[in-house]
């Protein structure tokens, strides 16, 4: 069972970027796992030149089902002095499945220095979090990733997640596309109000870079959080660590609730 870095390094070169197969053991329901597209596009991105600045955001979209083989083709929309805007787009038998707009951008000196991101309250310690069952979990979660429990459920809000993630296969991953790649791993925060039963899907994903710095064991804490949701809809809001306490992502998700 081929892990991320195996699929990539198994990736078919095409004019402007890429083609390879989405096994089903990357799905989650009839389509790939979010943060597999949005690693797969980002490597994509990545690819358009060499020495590009690092990822500062990005805008991912959901557009459709993508499974099976399918081409990732980047290009470059604007290089200025300091900042490049990537355009990276997956597609399946022609048919956009996902867009994304990356924004890389060198680092300049400044004299503001703000982190307003704790840790959360109550964190359990990576070493005591018990592991999350993975019995019905989806076939991307289940096949590919670790994940443990980070936060008490006597801790939790109404629509709070926390969970320590770590994917299976890092051989050779570049930084920022593991910090995608695991960034998406936890069920919306609603979820388990609704029972686990009610078909979700997200829709869009903004990321803003804080420091893609993996640990050395490859453990990322990932919190989920969701402040409203309503006809149809959740907004999220998706803060990343590394095992560190390092802040990686801040970021926001747009999530189709049907039920």
């Amino acid at each position: 069972m081929d892990g991320f870095g195996q699929m990539l390094a198994g990736a078919e070169a095409i004019d402007g970027g890429f083609a390879l197969e989405i096994a089903e053991h990357w799905l989650q329901g009839r389509t790939a796992y979010g943060g597999l597209t949005s690693a797969i596009a980002l490597a994509a991105a990545k690819g358009v030149c060499d020495n590009l600045a690092p990822l500062r955001s990005g805008q991912l979209s959901m557009v459709g089902p993508l499974a099976g083989r399918i081409e990732a083709k980047a290009r470059i929309l604007r290089q200025g002095r300091n900042a490049t805007w990537v355009s990276a787009e997956l597609t399946a038998g022609g048919i956009v499945g996902f867009t994304s707009t990356f924004v890389f951008m060198r680092q300049i000196e400044s004299v503001l220095s703000i982190d307003h991101h704790p840790l959360p309250d109550g964190l359990i310690a990576l070493d005591d979090a018990k592991p999350v069952p993975m019995d019905h979990a989806p076939a991307f979660l289940r096949n590919h990733f670790e994940a443990r429990f980070a936060m008490p459920k006597e801790a939790l809000g109404e629509a709070d997640l926390a969970w320590w993630v770590r994917a299976g296969d890092r051989e050779n991953l570049d930084p920022e596309v593991e910090t995608l790649l695991c960034g998406d791993v936890l069920p919306v925060a609603v979820w388990p109000l609704l029972g686990f039963k009610v078909p979700i899907s997200s829709m869009q994903w903004h990321v803003n870079m804080l420091g893609a710095k993996p640990s050395a064991d490859g453990w990322w804490l990932i919190r989920s959080t969701s402040n409203h949701a309503a006809h149809g809809g959740a907004s999220e809001h998706i803060m990343q660590w590394n095992a560190e306490g390092v802040p990686a992502i801040s970021g926001m998700q747009s999530v189709a609730v049907f039920g």
